[in-house]
């Protein structure tokens, strides 16, 4: 017995003798019209009205027709109608879609992977190869068979009206090499394919739908080009071929016959040149390319004598069945050729699994076509393929971000809400609108960067993607006055409306207009992730294959757990739970949550509300007191950055820091015991009790007035002023207060206000500008800093507490801590404000070793050396500045961490933690303090650390 390769012959199964006996089978069980029944494939929508589907049911109960190609509806009628149709058929059904970029291609509710041309831009196959396995699970999961894809057409026509974006491009090979890929991965999921549209529909201005396109080139040109793909794709093993209208002239002898009906296309060419041996279904017999011909019927006869197994969409299936059995009997086709198809098509019924049918289930069916691993292959698969073809002055990715203003110009019909709010991650980015040209060129002049991103509708590949003639005039002009970047989120057809980008120096391709494409090239503009896509077409001033590789900043990118390693169900499940329970029982009125792992932000949500009055829900950008976390990101950078300049060191004295301190008992201590809370200083000092009148028990008249003076200019609340020269006693006080009796751990926030005396007096500015100026503005955390109320709205800056000892007022905008408050607001241990966001990008600096957004900040040196349990074997965890795992029993972790990480914690209820050794950066932010600090159920209900455990226990890598 001769045992052929599935490569060869594409519909065997493993278990080639049982379908073969299957095959024998139920052939012979047949009769004559059940057999020629089973060459017909007819359409429904899970839309259609009921008389329409009746129609089916009749075709199906008397024609016995072999398959259905269903088309527009929802996932949940198709698989009722699909069971009910199975049902009905004595053999079951074979059931087809077009479903090129997955079921969203005809069904809501689906999944929408990205058209071919945006794979055509990957260069690793492999990713094309994961879109077609994902895209075969899901028809698998629906009950579809075939899946009428990949389209392997070479489209070298920019004016081919129904190709386009169906393709993977003008070059054969990258067609070619692409249509593989996406079949492996398809087929390999247990789903049939079909290259189409043979012999090739790329070069027409036509749409076969409407009418009968002309490709009029020699045979030359039709092997070299149009043709190419299908040998090599004959040969990977595609399960079955779909035949085009076409009028082909050097092609086609027969006069007047498509390509779909003429022998020597499908016979001659396809079957025995190509040796083809699957299935050869012909394009739809009711689009106008193919039904301009005789009686009804004929076109189906035609075809099936042409050689075509399986005709698709006849208009009339009980005439066409008529006349190919009129023909069978009159002998004008043989028994044998009609065997030849029917046992072809049983053989692929056999290996998709029709021989044991089994209903689709209708449970989780929505959620089975919607998951995180569609998200996870999309997601690689846009940041691969985008595409950035002109980088003059290198301007991208966008770098020194504390000289930069940037701007946000939208064109085109469609939202671009995505992007703009991804941009806003990394920077203040302003979206300029306006009514005129003029009116924009004169709202730009304040901007250095523009960013011009391109929108249409991301609805099908058949959507328009040009500019209109007034875009093109504005995009001329704000490219002639300004620096710009123009971000396409459409075909790469759309620059060729362009008469020049001379004045444009950048240029990107992100290809499709979805929500994670607009996501992933903001993260290519601002660095977070590189450039790796190649045209796969070319244009005016840009050859095919185009595409600068760049590399990264290093700053944060975005994405879903699973990329990095980490479990998205466990996450979120685990950590949701935790933080409701703890908004439930009170612990806080809302919180935000961040988790990055390995450079990525994976987790990032606003839970409860300012209050709990719950009038306003926490939202990204609202910003809370991080309170004591102050000291690491304020504080600490500065300092590191002294010691990696070599200005300072560990070692050196306070005294010799800070002359006030000299001859005081402080003098001796060195910054390494001070920062580490070994140097017996005492845990705080509570500088507002002296400043309260013992009788009212409010804030004294010898201290404080209700408005703004020269002699009382220290605003503490709102309607509170502290006066001036209280500042230096504050200090005055902490170099004589005593020290504590015995050398051991004791935390401490008095070494950090010597920090600020220190910084502010070494470099003769305050540490709000100090922090801004070297830190926050250059790595784009702009909603971090001391004085929200000076940059922000009162409403989205979360209240820390109802003060009723002190301030008498809802501290909303001013520091909690009331040293910090005595300080303008500015404290070295207390005082700034962040969102979880712009915390994440300082953590993650340390993380990469004082490196972040193409700027070296701290040395790697400094960063080891602060973070190195120095009194370890005097029981004092902490590192220098930075609070470390316990070394034994409970403490700040979840005792689950590495003793390489570090972080800190907040009085007001705040959290961070990086950890090294799993890269992993951890974000909890709330105000725990509201309405009363006497609330310590945060505290003594560990949810902080609980959380970090529930982190940890989801990393699956």
């Amino acid at each position: 017995m001769v045992v052929f390769s599935q490569q060869s012959y594409p519909l065997y199964s493993n278990d080639i003798e049982s379908q073969r006996t299957w095959v024998d089978s139920v052939y012979t069980s047949m009769t004559v019209e059940q057999r020629i029944g089973q060459l017909f494939m007819v359409d429904v929508f899970s839309s259609d009205p009921k008389a329409k589907v009746d129609k089916i049911r009749a075709l199906i109960k008397e024609q016995h027709i072999g398959g259905i190609i269903f088309s527009k509806g929802g996932p949940m009628r198709q698989a009722k109608l699909n069971n009910e149709f199975q049902e009905l058929a004595k053999t079951p059904l074979l059931i087809g879609m077009d479903a090129e970029w997955g079921l969203s291609m005809r069904l809501d509710s689906t999944y929408a992977f990205p058209w071919n041309m945006t794979l055509g831009a990957i260069q690793d196959n492999r990713i094309v190869k994961d879109v077609g396995e994902r895209v075969g699970e899901h028809c698998k999961r629906l009950g579809v068979h075939i899946n009428f894809g990949p389209v392997v057409d070479i489209n070298v026509n920019p004016a081919n009206p129904i190709i386009g974006n169906r393709s993977f491009g003008e070059d054969k090979v990258n067609v070619t090499e692409k249509a593989i890929a996406f079949l492996e991965g398809m087929q390999g999921a247990g789903v049939l394919g079909s290259a189409k549209h043979f012999p090739g529909h790329g070069d027409t201005d036509q749409d076969s739908h409407k009418t009968l396109p002309t490709l009029d080139f020699t045979m030359e040109r039709l092997k070299n080009i149009e043709m190419y793909p299908y040998k090599p794709i004959i040969q990977a093993g595609v399960a079955s071929v779909m035949v085009a209208h076409l009028n082909v002239p050097n092609l086609v002898p027969e006069d007047g016959y498509p390509t779909s009906i003429s022998p020597t296309v499908v016979t001659s060419v396809l079957k025995d040149s190509l040796q083809f041996h699957g299935l050869i279904f012909t394009d739809a017999l009711n689009m106008k390319g193919a039904s301009n011909f005789k009686e009804p019927g004929d076109i189906d006869l035609a075809a099936f004598k042409a050689g075509n197994d399986i005709l698709l969409i006849s208009n009339d299936v009980p005439s066409a069945a008529a006349k190919i059995k009129a023909a069978l009997e009159s002998e004008e086709i043989t028994e044998e050729r009609l065997a030849h198809s029917v046992k072809k098509i049983l053989y692929a019924k056999y290996k998709v699994g029709l021989s044991n049918y089994i209903p689709i289930e209708t449970e989780n069916l929505i959620k089975d076509l919607n998951t995180n691993l569609d998200d996870i292959v999309y997601s690689e698969a846009i940041e691969n393929a985008i595409t950035l073809t002109k980088n003059e002055k290198s301007i991208l990715p966008v770098k020194n971000l504390d000289n930069k203003k940037i701007a946000y110009v939208s064109l085109g019909d469609d939202s671009g809400t995505h992007f703009l709010k991804e941009m806003r991650k990394y920077t203040n980015v302003s979206h300029v609108k306006a009514k005129t040209l003029d009116e924009m060129i004169t709202k730009l002049e304040k901007y250095n960067y523009v960013i011009v991103g391109f929108h249409r509708s991301n609805a099908n590949p058949w959507k328009s993607y040009n500019f209109t003639d007034k875009e093109k005039t504005w995009l001329y002009e704000i490219a002639r006055t300004n620096d710009v970047v123009l971000d396409l989120f459409v075909r790469p057809y759309a620059m060729l409306d362009l008469l020049s980008t001379t004045n444009i120096e950048g240029v990107i391709h992100s290809y499709q207009n979805s929500k994670i494409g607009q996501q992933k090239s903001a993260q290519l503009i601002f660095g977070a992730i590189p450039s790796k896509g190649k045209l796969p077409v070319s244009l005016k001033e840009t050859p095919i294959g185009s595409g600068f590789e760049s590399g990264t900043l290093r700053r944060l990118s975005y994405g879903i757990p699973e990329e990095v390693g980490v479990s998205s169900d466990s996450l979120n499940k685990k950590i949701d739970a935790l933080v409701r329970s703890g908004i439930t029982q009170a612990m806080m009125p809302g919180a935000q949550v961040l988790i990055a792992r390995k450079g990525k932000v994976i987790y990032n949500k606003s839970f409860g509300y300012h209050t709990y009055n719950k009038k306003r829900r926490v939202r990204p950008d609202d910003v809370y007191d991080v309170a004591s976390m102050t000291k690491i990101l304020a504080s600490l950078p500065l300092l590191m950055e002294l010691r990696s300049q070599g200005s300072i060191s560990l070692d050196d004295t306070l005294g010799a820091l800070i002359p006030e301190l000299k001859g005081t008992n402080k003098s001796n201590i060195t910054l390494r015991k001070a920062l580490s809370h070994y140097a017996r200083f005492k845990a705080w000092i509570p500088f507002y009790l002296a400043t309260i009148d013992t009788v009212t028990k409010k804030p004294s008249q010898e201290y404080y007035r209700k408005a703004y003076s020269k002699e009382f200019n220290i605003k503490v609340a709102d309607e509170l002023y502290l006066r001036s020269d209280y500042t230096d006693s504050i200090i005055k006080r902490i170099g004589e207060s005593d020290l504590r009796d015995r050398l051991s751990y004791k935390y401490s926030d008095l070494p950090y206000y010597l920090m600020k005396k220190f910084l502010e007096d070494y470099y003769g500015k305050d540490l709000n500008k100090l922090t801004s100026e070297r830190f926050y503005t250059s790595l784009g955390a702009n909603r971090t800093g001391y004085k929200p109320l000076d940059r922000f709205s009162k409403k989205s800056i979360v209240p820390s507490e109802n003060d009723t000892y002190w301030r008498n007022q809802k501290v909303q905008g001013y520091v909690h801590d009331m040293g910090a408050a005595m300080q303008s607001n500015i404290g070295g241990h207390a005082g700034l404000f962040s969102n979880a966001n712009d915390v994440a990008k300082l953590m993650q600096m340390y993380l990469q070793n004082g490196y972040y957004g193409g700027k070296r900040y701290i040395s790697k040196e400094t960063i080891e050396e602060f973070n190195t349990c120095t009194y370890c074997d005097k029981n004092v965890r902490r590192g220098v500045g930075f609070d470390k795992p316990q070394l034994s029993g409970s403490g700040p972790t979840c005792g689950c961490v590495s003793m390489t990480s570090f972080g800190h914690s907040g009085f007001t209820g705040t959290y961070t933690w990086a950890d090294p050794e799993q890269d992993l950066v951890y974000v909890f932010l709330s105000n725990r303090t509201f309405p009363t600090m006497e609330n310590r159920k945060l505290v003594t209900s560990g949810l902080r650390t609980r959380i970090q455990e529930a982190i940890y226990e989801s990393i699956i890598d």
